[in-house]
């Protein structure tokens, strides 16, 4: 009988074998036939979307299918509009002026961990962005969706194929288990890692390069110059989207004592209900495991879910459960991350306080993230940009769809970089652009006066040099080595 363990790093190192032999051939196709190849997964997986979405829903449990819907058109639809007229293959730029070339070259064999909370969207985007850079990807996946992560692949795998191209450009491992994954991190070119904190962190430990995420703890300031409605409206619109599945939903409101009233009446409105006493006690009792992790039982959940597990009865209707919170860290759960319909109260007298109050809900967990405010005063809005260690401050848009790129034009992404403060090594949401290494030709200036005056004279001369043929050649010879 095979151990699984050992199963598992066999798989992870065949799979990556036979990449590295379909990357290699890949790497010679040209830009309209990458870009072809990419519209024809991009058409696939969004014909699939509902589907693929409903799978998801029934292998984990979390989410809303028609929300799970949406963000697969948005790994599929929404970023092939954002990418189709990148330039990623070949020459990028010929500068003529500076006599500098730049050539984009693959990075090569990318590992894509995928989570539980967006299994489906995060394979479609990660795949597509690896093959638009002239990369294969193999696939790690959360074991508790791994059902669902293999149907994107398969359906990916099989437009490859008619294409009339290597299916191991796209692969995923069968018999996951750490192990498998800690080989597959070690023997691959890149790592995307998008997951828990754990598997995050041993992604950076691995000795690979990798691009990480961090948690989201993200913090919605309402200012007293806000619309409080459309803020109260836009803050429900993203966080019961896929029932707060994504890390960039809101995790706690913090709002000004002159409004709190009308805050708060807008929130029951919308059908918050404000836990108190007994209640409030039960659930957080369901919240969090012994160790202060999230209970993932709950995650992913509707508020009469959440409800159900803790013993308690809401209104009907109820669609957030809220706690009116005084306090932030390990002893506050509702001022941690909490991936599902929960969120967070916090008053303070004005905006500086705010600044404070958002600024240790961040260090609580979400550092380096994202951060919503929800006003019309400009100089606030500015003064929360400059000093809010975050990657993304989202302005009057709900946190989720801003962050992702759906009502922002942020880059469409399910890999949102938290910045050195967040340890991950990119802010940026991730593109292909992060996916490909750029090669330099640079020519000399003749500004050196270690050559005779006539050989100097000819080496300047612009007219001597014909970049097009010498950078034509140096591809010929790339394709040789390859």
């Amino acid at each position: 009988m095979v151990d699984r363990d050992l199963l598992s790093i066999q798989e992870a190192r065949a799979l990556v074998r036979c990449a590295r032999k379909a990357q290699e051939h890949y790497a010679l196709l040209g830009q309209e036939r990458v870009d072809a190849i990419v519209k024809a997964i991009a058409e696939a997986a969004a014909g699939h979307a509902e589907s693929l979405a409903a799978l998801a829903v029934e292998e984990t449990g979390f989410g809303r299918v028609q929300d799970k819907k949406a963000k697969n058109l948005l790994a599929s639809e929404r970023l092939f509009d954002a990418i189709k007229d990148m330039k990623t293959v070949g020459v990028l730029n010929d500068d003529r002026v500076r006599k500098v070339v730049e050539i984009a070259t693959p990075m090569g064999v990318i590992a894509g961990i995928v989570p539980s909370t967006n299994p489906t969207s995060t394979t479609i985007y990660k795949a597509i962005i690896a093959l638009k850079s002239g990369n294969a990807i193999v696939f790690t996946p959360h074991p508790s969706a791994k059902k669902c992560i293999g149907k994107t692949v398969e359906i990916i795998r099989s437009v490859l194929k008619g294409c009339d191209v290597s299916e191991d450009l796209v692969s995923v491992m069968n018999v996951p288990s750490m192990e498998g994954s800690a080989e597959l991190m070690k023997i691959v070119d890149l790592i995307l890692a998008t997951g828990g904190p754990g598997m995050v962190k041993a992604a950076y430990s691995s000795g690979t390069p990798a691009l990480g995420v961090g948690a989201g703890n993200v913090p919605a300031f309402i200012e007293r110059s806000a619309n409080v409605e459309e803020a109260v409206a836009k803050i429900f619109a993203s966080k019961t989207f896929d029932n707060g599945t994504v890390c960039a939903s809101e995790q706690a409101i913090v709002t000004e004592s002159v409004i709190a009233d009308q805050v708060k009446a807008a929130l029951i409105a919308q059908g918050a209900y404000f836990l108190e006493g007994e209640k409030l006690e039960k659930v957080k009792r369901v919240m969090e495991r012994a160790d202060g992790s999230m209970n993932p039982d709950i995650v992913g959940r509707d508020a009469g879910y959440i409800a159900g597990i803790a013993g308690i009865e809401v209104p009907y209707g109820t669609r957030l459960l809220v706690s009116d919170e005084k306090g932030i860290g390990p002893k506050y759960p509702f001022s941690k991350e909490k991936l599902t319909a929960l969120l967070g109260f916090y008053v303070v007298n004005d905006w500086k306080e705010a600044c404070e109050v958002c600024h240790a809900l961040l260090k609580n967990g979400g550092i380096g993230h994202s951060l919503a405010i929800h006003s019309r005063n400009e100089d606030v809005i500015r003064e929360f940009g400059i000093k809010k260690p975050v990657s993304r401050m989202l302005v009057n848009t709900p946190s989720t769809q801003g962050a992702v790129g759906i009502s922002t034009s942020l880059f469409p992404s399910f890999t949102l970089g938290c910045g050195t403060v967040g340890g991950s090594a990119t802010s940026d949401n991730v593109t292909p652009l992060n996916l490909m290494n750029i090669r330099r030709v640079a020519y000399d200036l003749g500004n050196m006066n270690c050559c005779p005056a006539s050989s100097a004279q000819a080496v300047s001369a612009p007219s001597s040099i014909d970049i097009n043929a010498v950078t034509a050649l140096i591809i010929e010879q790339l394709k040789k080595m390859a």
